[in-house]
């Protein structure tokens, strides 16, 4: 076919697409593809000049069972408009163009933000799913993070005794606790955010748990400093804290150090883990990894205050 009779052929073929199109496919009598010519070559191309001569052999082709999340991914490494779907044989059995992926895209990230949360993901618009299907996509999540939670008041009641000789060790625990959380949602976001870009995969995981050690130990001596300055600035101004400040200050300082960096360092591990395991690392929903590091969090925070706090106040 001469590039004069394959410009007529499409022109007389746009008359019944409702979509615009960017390429041509060529394909043997048996629907086999062969390559790929643009609207653009087929235009700029003298007319006698044969497709064979116009055309691209090297296709971009995804096979016929590529999921939607692969097959968005090959889109943006390569930076096309149309991809043709192929059999084991090279047989054509349609393209899918930018527009169809979009929509791929935009409803896999919805479902991860939303696993993310702490919920099922939803199968139908927000005001469109019914209220009992709306209750069990969150019901299940939140009664297992309910019974997390359960941990961390039986982790204070492990400490009861501590508490009792130094109740002002109470003041902090939601302090402790909620930043311990807040930078293992922080980790855990970016991780699994990482993962379904694919900037990150399974074999970067030390990259990744090096990284967050730094950012972790950064992020809770800023924090420590800002505590310390705000239990002396109290003291200064209401002695708030008895004759001890210091070491209460010292012990909150040095907690917050380390529970933001487990958190950190929980948070940015999980995904690995389940993704090794065959699950969606979205799984390590933020409300997930703030719990873990709540219960955790109470162990690092009396175990610190035990080892400064001995022979003083406790």
């Amino acid at each position: 076919m001469s590039v004069d009779e394959a410009v007529s052929f499409l022109r007389r073929d746009a008359r019944d697409r409702a979509q615009t199109v960017y390429y041509a496919y060529v394909v043997d009598s048996e629907e086999r593809l062969l390559g790929v010519v643009s609207f653009r070559d087929l235009l700029t191309t003298p007319g006698d000049k044969t497709i064979q001569e116009v055309m691209r052999s090297d296709v971009i082709t995804a096979p016929e069972h590529l999921d939607q999340e692969a097959l968005s991914h090959l889109f943006a490494r390569h930076n096309l408009q149309m991809i043709p779907i192929v059999d084991s044989e090279k047989h054509i059995k349609g393209v899918v163009t930018l527009d169809d992926i979009i929509d791929v895209v935009q409803e896999e990230a919805t479902e991860d933000i939303q696993k993310i949360g702490g919920t099922e993901a939803l199968q139908a618009p927000y005001l469109q799913v019914p209220l009992l299907a709306m209750i069990q996509k969150r019901a299940g999540w939140l009664a297992v993070l309910f019974l997390g939670e359960m941990f961390t008041a039986t982790a204070m009641g492990y400490y009861e005794a501590e508490i009792a000789r130094a109740v002002v060790l109470a003041l902090f625990v939601p302090l402790i606790i909620s930043s311990g959380g807040n930078s293992g949602s922080q980790a855990s976001t970016l991780v699994i955010r990482a993962m379904a870009l694919r900037e990150v995969r399974l074999r970067d995981w030390w990259r990744v748990i090096r990284r967050e050690l730094a950012t972790g130990l950064t992020l809770g001596s800023i924090l420590a400093a800002i505590g310390l300055g705000r239990i002396l600035l109290w003291q200064i101004l209401f002695q708030s804290y008895g004759d001890h400040y210091f070491l209460v200050a010292l012990t909150v300082a040095l907690s917050l150090i380390g529970v933001i960096m487990w958190g950190t360092i929980a948070g940015s591990t999980l995904p690995f883990i389940l993704r090794m395991l065959g699950f969606d690392p979205a799984s390590a929903s933020a409300p997930f990894v703030a719990t873990l590091v709540d219960v955790t969090g109470l162990i690092i925070y009396f175990t610190v205050a035990e080892m400064v706090l001995r022979g003083t106040l406790l």
